[in-house]
């Protein structure tokens, strides 16, 4: 009986996981459309590790050639031309890494857009679903609640008729021990009786 309730909740515990299930059926994507947007992704991260590259070429290019116009007759104007040169390529990376970052936006955008339109199209059947998982699962309820009522009377029966044969038991050793008792009672009775009538014969024959 035991065995079976596990086996009920078992199944409860099945019906409780078929929601995440539905969940994950409904956020399939048509895998040409998936391979887009992983495309595009992957375009963006290329974009962002390219300006990231760039623009720590920038910087040390910038450093180097401080450096190197520290030895030169007109160093302001030297520095001034390498740090003209850094503000152009941060220009262009950021420029690049806004374009990555843009691109990468869009397609989240889309993903969520599609996710919460298959949830409005699945809402229906989900809700149908929902109601007869809810009502399987009152049923599975029911039926283990069912089973261990019945495993609870079966005990109690087993009990009562325990109890009976514990009552009879004692009743028929009652007896044994009443009978045996009486027989005991008896066989003194006669032997008193006897021992008297031997004595009675004994003082008979001393009288004459």
């Amino acid at each position: 009986m035991e065995n079976r309730s596990l086996s009920v909740v078992a199944g409860l515990i099945a019906l409780l996981a078929l929601p995440f299930a539905a969940l994950a059926a409904e956020t399939v994507v048509d895998p040409a459309l998936q391979a887009a947007w992983q495309e595009r992704l992957d375009k963006s991260a290329a974009l962002q590790a390219d300006s990231a590259a760039r623009q720590a070429e920038a910087e040390k290019l910038l450093t180097e050639q401080n450096a190197l116009c520290t030895g030169k007759f007109l160093v302001n104007d030297c520095r001034n031309s390498a740090y003209k040169a850094y503000l152009k390529t941060t220009h262009e990376t950021r420029r690049q890494e806004n374009e990555a970052k843009t691109m990468e936006r869009a397609v989240k955008k889309e993903q969520l857009r599609v996710r919460e339109q298959q949830r409005a199209e699945a809402a229906p059947q989900r809700g149908a679903n929902l109601q007869l998982r809810q009502a399987e699962t009152v049923k599975a309820r029911q039926a283990t609640d069912e089973k261990i009522a019945a495993s609870r009377a079966g005990k109690a029966a087993k009990a009562a008729q325990g109890e009976q044969r514990k009552a009879a038991d004692a009743a028929k050793y009652q007896k044994r021990q009443a009978d045996h008792d009486a027989r005991v009672a008896k066989k003194m009775r006669e032997a008193e009786q006897r021992a008297a009538q031997a004595k009675a014969k004994a003082d008979a024959k001393v009288t004459k």
